[in-house]
């Protein structure tokens, strides 16, 4: 019942007993806002709630799923590196074998007749792939006096083109091919040979080339690359500072750097590789003679 600005409840209690409740319209609709308020409170909350709890399951097998790509990754990385180790393993040894005996070739493509020129653009790029080898490998062409053939084992071991002297003057620390890695302790192919010497000794150019790189390199640190002709480069690598740059002709004993610690490195040492055609080979049997002989 509503009297005037106020509400009147009857409440009975017992049997034959009423109870009159008076109530101002104020509160009774306050309490009535309240509760709408409570309402809509609750249901956003519960709406919250639910929202997270999907948000949470989302996330946990986003988590799931990525911590298992993260397993396959690192699988397949594994794999890769078993792969790339095997396979520097095999072209060390085919190179190994071609030089051993004897069948390493100028290079092929420069001057393969089958490859005949389709376009003006063909030939001009043939032009150059030639004119590139002939300004690279003049010197060492020279040597041989029947043209562009079979590389005599002989005389071209006596070139001064030939790498023939060890790079600094120390003791072997590691050998070339397998072995575990300082770092990570896996198993891995090692690409040289390591020279240990004292920091700062002059490190020596091992034969007559040109030098390519001269710079910092992932993992080798201050570099230096000397191409020797007939797809030979040498490998200088942890060097302290260079004594030379790319683009600079170097003579058999010239100093292209010092030895030190850059890159991955354990100590002051040099870093010593050989390569053919880019497939790392053993330097052990190059390393003849030391500097000062030379």
């Amino acid at each position: 019942m509503l009297t005037g600005k106020n509400y009147t409840f009857y409440i009975a209690s017992t049997p034959g007993k009423l109870r009159k409740v008076i109530v101002s319209a104020y509160i009774l609709h306050s309490i009535a806002a309240l509760a709408l308020i409570g309402m809509i409170t609750v249901t956003v909350a519960v709406g919250s709630y639910s929202r997270m709890l999907w948000k949470v399951g989302n996330y946990n097998a986003l988590r799931h799923q990525e911590q298992t790509l993260r397993k396959q990754y690192e699988q397949l990385q594994t794999t890769v590196n078993d792969t790339n180790q095997r396979l520097d393993s095999l072209q060390s040894l085919a190179t190994e074998v071609a030089m051993t005996y004897g069948v390493l070739r100028y290079h092929p493509a420069a001057f393969d007749l089958a490859d005949n020129p389709v376009t003006p653009q063909d030939a001009f790029d043939l032009s150059v792939e030639q004119y590139t080898f002939l300004k690279r490998n003049a010197a060492a062409i020279a040597i041989s006096s029947g043209g562009l053939r079979l590389i005599p084992a002989l005389s071209f071991a006596d070139s001064t083109y030939t790498p023939s002297m060890w790079p600094v003057m120390g003791h072997i620390t590691d050998g070339f091919g397998e072995r575990l890695d300082p770092f990570s302790g896996e198993g891995a192919f090692h690409t040289g040979i390591d020279v240990a010497s004292d920091y700062g000794a002059p490190v020596h150019a091992t034969a007559d080339g040109v030098v390519t790189i001269a710079d910092n390199h992932a993992g080798y640190g201050r570099l230096v690359v000397i191409d020797h002709g007939f797809g030979i480069t040498t490998w200088y690598a942890h060097l302290s500072a260079f004594a030379t740059m790319a683009g600079s002709r170097i003579k058999r004993g010239q100093v292209v750097g010092y030895t030190g610690s850059s890159g991955r490195s354990t100590g002051p040492h040099v870093h010593y590789e050989v390569r053919v055609n880019n497939a790392p080979i053993n330097p052990w049997r190059y390393m003849k003679s030391s500097p000062a002989a030379d």
